[in-house]
């Protein structure tokens, strides 16, 4: 039996998929409720990473429709949130870049989880199982 991590990942397809709609919905309370500040590069990112969760969860996320929609949507996503990271670094190296009092809230960080979460999704929902078991089997 093969423990690697993308074994593990693909077993538990429909746990991520529910993990990143509660990240979703979670950070939509959070914003509701005022804890964080209204942000429309935010909502895109938290958006897109809940449909991207409602994608893991069909019976087969290998569908062309649901390839197509998954990767239209991860790339909208992907834009987003690396214009709000690249503004950032602008901060960063023109020395303006604060952390601020909340420095777990900052977009910054915030927007390098949301590109790193929604790549992970997205290659999650193009990964076939077929294609792990056969590389398992060339490596014993």
């Amino acid at each position: 039996m093969n423990k690697t991590v993308l074994n593990l990942l693909i077993k538990n397809k429909k746990k991520l998929g529910l993990i990143a709609i509660a990240i979703s919905i979670l950070t939509w309370f959070l914003e509701f409720y005022g804890v964080v500040y209204v942000c429309p590069y935010c909502r895109t990112q938290r958006t897109i990473i809940g449909l991207l969760g409602l994608s893991l969860l069909l019976p087969n996320t290998r569908n062309w429709l649901n390839l197509y929609v998954a990767t239209t949507l991860a790339i909208f996503g992907f834009f987003v949130a690396s214009y709000q990271h690249f503004e950032g670094w602008k901060k960063i190296m023109s020395g303006k870049f604060i952390w601020g009092e909340q420095w777990y809230l900052n977009s910054w960080l915030l927007s390098g989880f949301a590109l790193f979460i929604i790549s992970g999704l997205l290659l999650l929902i193009w990964t076939s199982v077929k294609t792990i078991d056969t590389n398992s089997k060339l490596s014993q």
